[in-house]
This record gives C-alpha cells, sequence and structure tokens, in this order.
C-alpha cells in the first residue's frame, strides 16, 4: 500500500484517538487508581475491538467501491463532511470532566470483556472508519496485504496513544481535572482534525 495514504491514515486516527473522551477517562483513572498493568485486559479489548470495526469497514467498502462506483463517491466525500463534523464536535467539546469508572478489583477477564464491550458496542468507531478509509485510499485495490498494513497502522497507533496517557496518568494525577488543559486539548485536536478533512479532500 501506498506509504502516503498510510501516514494520512495514521495522522488522522492519531489525533481522534488521542482526543480526550470517555474511554480515554476511563482509563487514566484506572491507571491512576491501579496501575497500568491492572488495565491491559481492558486495552487489549478495545484494541482488538478496534480492528473488527476496521476490518467490517474495510471489506464492506471494497465490496461499494467494486460495484457501486457513484455510491463509492459519494460516500467519500460525506467521509470528509463527516470529518469537518468531527472537528467541530472538539472545538466545542465541553471541559467537564467524566469520570470513566472500570470494573473494581482484580478480574482480568470482566475487564477484557468491559473493553471489547465498550469498543464493539460504540458505532461511531464503525463510522469514523467509513468515513475515513474512501478518502485515503484505493479500496477497490486493497488486498489483503494492504488489509494487514492499514491493521498494523491502526494498531501501533492505538498502543502509542493509549501507552502515552496512561504514562501521563502516572505522572500528573490532575491531568483530565484541568479544565483549561482540556479545553487546549480538544481545540488543537479539532484544528488538526479540520486540516486533515481538507487535505484530504484536496488528493
Amino acid at each position: 500500500m501506498d506509504i502516503s495514504s498510510l501516514i494520512m491514515f495514521a495522522g488522522v486516527l492519531f489525533v481522534a484517538a488521542g482526543s480526550p473522551g470517555p474511554s480515554i477517562a476511563a482509563l487514566v483513572a484506572r491507571v491512576i487508581s491501579r496501575g497500568f498493568r491492572d488495565v491491559f485486559p481492558f486495552l487489549l479489548a478495545m484494541w482488538i475491538g478496534e480492528a473488527i470495526w476496521l476490518s467490517c469497514a474495510i471489506f464492506g467498502l471494497a465490496f461499494i467501491a467494486e460495484t457501486f462506483h457513484l455510491a463509492f463517491l459519494i460516500i467519500k466525500y460525506v467521509g470528509v463532511a463527516y470529518l469537518l463534523w468531527l472537528a467541530w464536535k472538539m472545538w466545542t467539546a465541553p471541559v467537564a470532566v467524566e469520570q470513566g469508572e472500570l470494573p473494581r478489583g482484580d478480574n482480568r477477564w470482566k475487564l477484557f470483556l468491559t473493553g471489547m464491550a465498550v469498543t464493539l458496542g460504540n458505532p461511531k468507531i464503525m463510522m469514523f472508519y467509513l468515513a475515513l478509509l474512501p478518502t485515503i485510499i484505493d479500496l477497490s485495490a486493497v488486498s489483503l496485504l494492504g488489509w494487514a498494513e492499514l491493521t498494523l497502522t491502526m494498531l501501533l497507533v492505538l498502543v502509542a496513544v493509549d501507552f502515552a496517557w496512561a504514562i501521563a496518568a502516572a505522572q500528573a494525577r490532575r491531568l483530565l481535572r484541568s479544565a483549561r488543559a482540556m479545553r487546549i486539548a480538544n481545540r488543537t485536536s479539532a484544528s488538526l482534525m479540520a486540516g486533515a478533512a481538507a487535505a484530504i479532500a484536496s488528493r
């Protein structure tokens, strides 16, 4: 797969995944109270769930691209509009911190199931991939190798983002409790997302 497409995919995903939200709040709260190793089953389940959503989006869109060219073109520009909408939501997001909760205790299986439920129960993840993928890659030509490259790129980005939040949480207990820090993070992410949408639209 074209390296520039993978870089674009990684960049937009990095912005979206790194934005503070309920799952990040839950992760940080858990790391602060119990340490990083205790939350690993939750993270593993989220990464697997994301890979499932990504795979569904790739193969579903590839079928549309090969069969319905006009529909695919419409999906592509609806995707750009959706990314701009995400940027607006990030810019205007409230800065009050939601206290995310994960299961208490040391039941790793329960944490894993919670992570799967959080990820697979969130159709916004699928919508994100449905919006993003048609704008950066030729889905009509995606091979098994291309799918593997996208999935590996996604996993590397998510691991980097989640580890960064976990390390930050271990170092600073008030990271997500500052309204000013939340506003800066949200608006920086919004600006990056809007810039990515503009770059994609011009491709």
